[in-house]
């Protein structure tokens, strides 16, 4: 019965563990991610995320009161650039991650712990039509309108990960997101919009080489289409308040070629986002998020709060 217990607890913590990376990547909820800025403008983000709440495995593993607790930092630096006469940005975000994970599985009360760095992820974006590259003087003369944009994220096979564990925080893949946005203002009113898509690669070594799986998984996973949107008002420069939703579907997983149908993801976040400016170059973020709808996958409560530093050229 103990050996038993191990396998069924393997499999649900499996799937548990599988969520701790990849909830920051369909569930983004990023308002004004198109807006453009002079170009040869920096940015350095500290942001810190703490989530708590609820794993939800729709009848797929028999594990009861499954919660995952946690917290992720992230680094991120941006800078804008002409791209073929387009505003344009690269950022680069390098994550670390807090995190403890709990379950009941036949009885028995299961803890896990993990600590260390998360996958870095690269994203390059560029402004299609209403954002043309332009220097601090002719930003200053713009006034936005329609800006049709897109995008491409890319997420390294980077992060603390062992094939021997069940829980990770990486996922020993790579992960890649092109997608369209739009955003149009009216006055002090703007509308943002983006539809894209998450492809994986093949994670050859899934919990491999122990005790309950002496050989080697392989774990593959269907493409995920996301939807989000955000409605934000401007009180004055660098003073707003957004409202913030999402949607995403697919997902499933399959290991060693076969199928899971019940890890197919249909899931919904809302939440609420406020910048306030602090100086000339420096600017805090609040934001709020929780599920609105949850059939698979990790159902939290995210707070975040991010300090930002932003310049022209070089520091002053």
């Amino acid at each position: 019965m103990r050996f038993f217990a191990a396998g069924i607890c393997g499999t649900a913590l499996s799937l548990a563990g599988s969520l701790f990376v990849p909830m920051g990547r369909p569930q983004d909820l990023a308002p004004r991610a198109y807006l453009i800025t002079p170009i040869h403008s920096n940015a350095v983000t500290l942001t810190n995320s703490f989530f708590d709440g609820s794993l939800t495995f729709d009848g797929t593993v028999p594990i009861t009161g499954a919660r995952a607790r946690f917290n992720v930092s992230v680094f991120n630096y941006s800078h804008s650039l002409n791209f073929f006469g387009r505003s344009s940005n690269v950022l680069v975000s390098l994550p670390y991650g807090v995190g403890n994970f709990r379950g009941n599985v036949v009885g028995a009360e299961t803890l896990a712990y993990r600590s260390g760095l998360l996958p870095v992820s690269l994203r390059f974006s560029v402004n299609l039509k209403g954002g043309p590259a332009m220097n601090v003087q002719e930003f200053r003369n713009w006034n936005q309108k329609t800006i049709l944009g897109v995008s491409m994220k890319v997420v390294l096979l980077t992060g603390q990960y062992d094939p021997t564990k069940l829980i990770n925080l990486g996922t020993n893949r790579w992960a890649f997101k092109p997608e369209f946005g739009y955003s149009r203002r009216w006055g002090h009113w703007l509308l943002d919009g983006y539809g894209g898509a998450w492809f994986f690669t093949t994670n050859p070594e899934f919990f491999s080489h122990n005790l309950f799986s002496p050989g080697t998984n392989t774990q593959t996973e269907s493409p995920i289409g996301s939807f989000e949107g955000h409605l934000s008002y401007d009180f004055k420069l660098r003073l707003w308040v957004s409202l913030d939703a999402n949607y995403w579907v697919g997902g499933s997983t399959s290991l060693n070629g076969v199928q899971s149908p019940g890890t197919l993801q249909r899931n919904s976040r809302v939440g609420f986002t406020s910048s306030v400016p602090l100086s000339k170059h420096q600017s805090m973020k609040v934001s709020y998020n929780n599920g609105a709808y949850i059939k698979y996958g990790g159902n939290f409560q995210n707070i975040s709060v991010a300090w930002q530093y932003t310049w022209l050229g070089r520091p002053n």
